[in-house]
């Protein structure tokens, strides 16, 4: 049938972690806490989704405080990530400047987090509990290295994507790969591997060509898979910023063949994967502690997201006209921006 999927190779077991059922307790409590999830259609949505399984599907050797630590840093991204793909915020950059700059003051150390008394976004509330719980256990230069992707990540999806969308401009395929890894803030949840585990890699591995080569080649095949998976969902809701889509695009090829050519693609990124993990394991063996964990973080993250992908209602063709209404499951406490309003609790901007 048309709408079934290709194979996606992926040679890794599937695996999950213990501490599910606790994380998923947690995630209602923390999102409720947090204001990030208000409506009942909005909550629905976001069970349905079970990011808690997600969570433990990619960190699977977590214990629990890490677990709940990081499906709150999942939850964070995937429901910011939602305001800007989904909604009016990601055609309107300058409607998010604001609050963007307002994080990186929260994780660069600049300024304090939001007053208890205040009325801010609730996802500057969710960041600045979030970073007060990872940072006592990370060095200075992760902390730089992820800040760094963090803020990456909302500066391009805030610019790079809006500012496509709002202009017409479908980038190339080769512009969108490489900004592909920023946008769907892989390096972030890659980056809390390092906090999972509980290594500090230094910076000569993150320097060495093999690991930025095993690194770059995990993320993309994360990103494009996704991208095959959410293919449905974008095309109803008119995203461009979609692999297959732009495979199509400027290849002129039809829905299935651009499939498969993705799905191709993914295979010999994991298959660069493997071959540069070989490298690093033979050429470092006095570094075996902390690079075996690191690389098998990378590749439960391309098995995990795969199973999840394949079981989520998020990107399930037969439920992807629950997308068609953006307006049902967003919301404007999340980012404090309303379609008419400037950023909650951060004065008059317009």
């Amino acid at each position: 049938m048309e709408s079934e999927l290709p194979d996606i190779y992926c040679p890794f077991p599937r695996r999950s972690n213990s501490h599910v059922p606790h994380t998923r307790e947690h995630l209602d409590t923390w999102t409720r806490r947090t204001g990030l999830i208000h409506r009942e259609s909005a909550r629905r949505r976001f069970a349905q989704a079970d990011f808690g399984a997600f969570v433990g599907m990619v960190y699977p050797t977590a214990n629990s405080e890490h677990l709940d630590l990081v499906a709150d840093w999942f939850v964070w991204l995937f429901l910011v990530d939602d305001q800007l793909d989904d909604g009016h915020l990601g055609r309107s950059p300058d409607r998010v400047r604001e609050v963007v700059e307002r994080m990186r003051a929260v994780v660069e150390g600049t300024a304090p987090g939001p007053r208890p008394d205040e009325e801010a976004p609730a996802a500057l509330v969710a960041l600045a509990d979030l970073w007060e719980r990872t940072v006592p256990e990370a060095s200075p230069h992760w902390r730089a290295r992820f800040t760094w992707h963090l803020m990456t990540y909302l500066t391009t999806a805030t610019t790079w994507e809006a500012g496509n969308r709002a202009d017409g401009v479908v980038p190339s395929e080769a512009t969108y790969i490489a900004k592909r890894r920023h946008t769907g803030a892989i390096h972030v949840c890659m980056d809390l591997i390092e906090i999972v585990v509980g290594i500090g890699a230094p910076e000569s591995i993150h320097n060495d060509a093999r690991f930025i080569t095993a690194l770059e080649a995990s993320c993309n095949v994360v990103c494009w898979a996704n991208d095959v998976y959410s293919y449905e969902k974008e095309q109803l809701l008119g995203e461009i910023h979609n692999l297959v889509h732009l495979v199509r695009h400027h290849r002129g090829y039809g829905k299935r063949q651009a499939l498969e050519h993705v799905c191709a693609e993914i295979a010999a990124e994991t298959k660069r994967f493997l071959a540069a993990e070989s490298e690093l394991l033979d050429l470092y063996p006095e570094l075996a502690g902390l690079l075996v964990p690191y690389l098998d973080g990378m590749r439960s993250w391309m098995r995990g997201n795969l199973d999840w992908s394949r079981q989520t209602p998020r990107y399930n063709p037969a439920d992807v006209s629950q997308y068609a209404e953006p307006a049902a499951y967003l919301e404007e406490s999340v980012l404090g921006v309303g379609a008419d309003h400037a950023p909650l609790g951060a004065g008059d901007s317009r």
